[in-house]
């Protein structure tokens, strides 16, 4: 089991490695600042080795504004489904869209993902893969302007961008460990069809819950990596604490960016679960603008 560990370490530290080294090749769609709900609600938007990780169809919805009292302030929303199909294969579809100002982006993906149980079935090594499309338009219904400028309809013409996500983790009843690339196309061709700065080039994170009693349910600790384009790696560090045999929850990121999220969340009957979240703003610019707030929904079925 050591030397299964070991190996997958070895792995995480290479896949590091070889984002670190590409990070002039990024191209991800992905955000500076990504859903609160990808640290610990739901994991497969960060990583697509999740997918169908546990038993049952799982359904999240996620949705995000930032900067309230701005025009065109983003409006982020975000939407997953993934389920266990048999005991090591899941699938996923993940949908995001993004609306700032008059720039619309939409990605839809969808996840294959493999579970491989080693000698304790409660120990196991994940494997994802999706392909995404997306999707980039200039709204020309709020566009003050020349709607025959050539270049807004030149960018309205552009070939839509295909690219694939790949995911890598190692659980048990406590330990996670794991590491995702979430444009791999990019890594390989440098292909670069970003319209803004802000792109994701890797996530590395590690986990470990510490079960209590019923009252403090469990303290799950997690510190994350993540490599952006055009900025500063990140690093993500926090806590999650499951109160009441699970009914509620409490929990908090620290960013490297100089921002902080909180969040609290109630789960119901053990099938729905509500997150809702603040962001502080990043160093810099939030003394000008307000944070961002964010909720989340997970629905849980056929379990």
């Amino acid at each position: 089991m050591k030397n299964i560990r070991s190996l997958l370490l070895g792995c995480l530290f290479i896949t590091a490695g070889l984002e670190a080294g590409a990070q002039s090749l990024g191209n991800s769609q992905a955000l500076l600042e990504p859903s609160g709900t990808q640290y610990f609600q739901n994991q497969y938007l960060a990583n697509p080795a999740m997918a169908g990780l546990e038993k049952g169809l799982h359904l999240n919805a996620a949705y995000r504004r930032q900067w309230n009292g701005i025009d065109g302030a983003p409006v982020t929303k975000f939407f997953t489904a993934d389920y266990a199909v048999g005991n090591r294969v899941g699938v996923g579809l993940n949908v995001f869209n993004d609306v700032a100002g008059l720039i619309n982006r939409t990605r839809m993906g969808l996840t294959y993902a493999y579970h491989l149980p080693l000698n304790n079935p409660d120990q196991q090594l994940h494997f994802g893969l999706s392909v995404a499309l997306n999707v980039q338009r200039i709204d020309y219904k709020n566009l003050d302007g020349d709607v025959n400028d050539p270049s807004v309809t030149a960018f309205n013409r552009r070939t839509n961008y295909f690219e694939g996500e790949y995911g890598m983790a190692y659980t048990d009843t406590k330990l996670t460990i794991q590491a995702s690339l979430p444009n791999v196309r990019s890594l390989f061709t440098g292909d670069n069809n970003k319209t803004v700065d802000g792109g994701g080039i890797f996530f590395t994170a590690a986990s470990y819950k510490f079960p209590l009693d019923e009252t403090i349910t469990s303290i799950e600790p997690k510190i994350c990596y993540r490599g952006v384009s055009g900025y500063d790696n990140i690093i993500d560090a926090g806590v999650n604490v499951a109160l009441l045999n699970n009914v509620a929850n409490v929990m908090a990121m620290y960013h490297s960016s100089k921002s902080v999220t909180a969040g609290i969340g109630v789960n119901i009957l053990k099938t729905v679960a509500i997150q809702a979240m603040y962001t502080a703003q990043t160093g810099g610019v939030k003394t000008t603008v307000d944070g961002t707030y964010e909720v989340g929904v997970t629905v849980d079925l056929f379990k």
